[in-house]
């Protein structure tokens, strides 16, 4: 199972990407808020309890100065996916960012693109596909439809331009 958390519920429309993805996997997942900053208690005891729950990843999405992948990473040993997002009080999405990205030695946290939540959902499933097969083979034929859809696109476009690489 993997865990999406979010600092606060205005990053849900962001954090719904990896939760989509997971579910169009077949992959079980739980959803819920945990502000490193306003339930501090809250977040220890989510991180803490994680692993024991049957948690195998924590996908964590946070804007503004972003402390709860980190602090999350911080207490357990699951591996944390960071997503940084871009917030009302944001600068430009860098303070997000470069609080997820930048943490210390020995608290590593998997960093994606601002509000790349899709990415991070693709991430968890390949990191619990790692040791599932099934998990893996579903992982597989979602990589194949990419290349199809863009072979489908090559087509398109040499349909209506002739000169082009194809050809």
């Amino acid at each position: 199972m993997v865990g999406i958390i979010m600092g606060s519920q205005s990053d849900l429309a962001i954090m719904q990407q990896a939760a989509d993805f997971l579910k169009s996997q077949d992959i079980a997942y739980e959803l819920t808020v945990v502000s490193a900053h306003r339930t501090p208690e809250r977040m220890f005891d989510y991180a803490k309890s994680a692993k024991s729950r049957g948690l195998k990843v924590i996908v964590a999405g946070a804007g503004g100065a972003a402390h709860l992948p980190g602090m999350v990473a911080s207490c357990t040993t699951l591996p944390v996916i960071g997503v940084p997002i871009l917030s009302s009080n944001s600068i430009d999405g860098w303070d997000s960012i470069l609080s997820i990205l930048q943490m210390p030695s020995g608290i590593p946290v998997a960093t994606v693109a601002l509000n790349g939540a899709m990415n991070a959902g693709i991430l968890a499933a390949k990191i619990i596909g790692a040791s599932d097969e099934s998990v893996a083979e579903r992982l597989e034929k979602y990589q194949e439809s990419l290349k199809d859809k863009v072979l489908g696109t090559v087509d398109e476009i040499s349909k209506s331009h002739p000169n082009n690489f194809d050809k």
